[in-house]
C-alpha cells in the first residue's frame, strides 16, 4: 500500500487498522484502532493534519485533504461513505457522511450527525447531532428516529470486515 512520508510528516497508522493495498495515506496523517481505509481513498496531510479516530471507516474512492490553517478530523465509530470529500472540517463521533458527499472548511457535523448522500456541506456549517443536513447546498431536517442505530450496525459492519479483508484479500493477477 502506498503509505508516504514527506519531509518530517510521517503517517502514524495504528497496527490494528485495515489500509486497503490501493488506498494512498500521505504525511501527517494519523489513524486510530480497528479503522478501515478502503480501494483508492487518499488522506493527504501535507500543509495540515488529519486524524481519524478509532472504529471509523473511510470507504472507496473518498478524498480527505486539510489546510495548514484547518486539519480535517473525524471521531470514533464514523462512517465516510463512498467518494466522499472532507476539507477542513470536523466529523465528530459516531457521524455519517453518505457516498458523494462534500464537507468543506470550518464545518462540523456533531456527533451522530447525518450528511446525506450527494450533499454539499458549506463551509462553517454545524450539522447538529440527531439532524441530517440534506441537498445542495445543504439544509437541515430532523433525522433522530433511527439514525444511531442506523450508524452504529454501519461503523460495526466495516469494522468486522477489517480483519477478514487483512487475512483473505489476495491478489489474482
Amino acid at each position: 500500500m502506498p503509505i508516504y512520508a514527506l519531509g518530517d510528516r510521517v503517517p502514524q497508522i495504528d497496527p490494528t487498522a485495515y489500509i486497503h493495498p490501493e488506498a494512498v495515506i500521505i504525511g501527517n496523517v494519523t489513524i486510530g484502532p480497528d479503522s478501515t481505509v478502503w480501494p483508492c481513498a487518499v488522506l493527504r496531510g501535507d500543509d495540515g493534519e488529519i486524524r481519524i479516530g478509532a472504529r471509523t471507516s473511510i470507504q472507496d474512492g473518498s478524498v480527505l485533504h486539510c489546510t495548514p490553517q484547518l486539519p480535517t478530523v473525524v471521531g470514533d465509530g464514523c462512517v465516510i461513505g463512498h467518494m466522499v470529500h472532507l476539507e477542513g472540517c470536523t466529523i465528530e463521533d459516531g457521524s455519517l457522511v453518505g457516498n458523494g458527499s462534500v464537507v468543506l472548511h470550518g464545518a462540523v457535523v456533531r456527533t451522530g450527525g447525518l450528511v446525506g448522500s450527494n450533499a454539499v456541506v458549506p463551509n462553517a456549517m454545524v450539522v447538529p447531532g440527531g439532524m441530517m443536513a440534506l441537498g445542495v447546498p445543504a439544509k437541515l431536517r430532523d433525522g433522530s428516529a433511527h439514525q444511531g442505530l442506523l450508524i452504529a450496525g454501519a461503523a460495526e459492519s466495516y469494522v468486522a470486515r477489517g480483519p477478514r479483508y487483512r487475512d483473505e484479500l489476495r491478489r489474482l493477477d
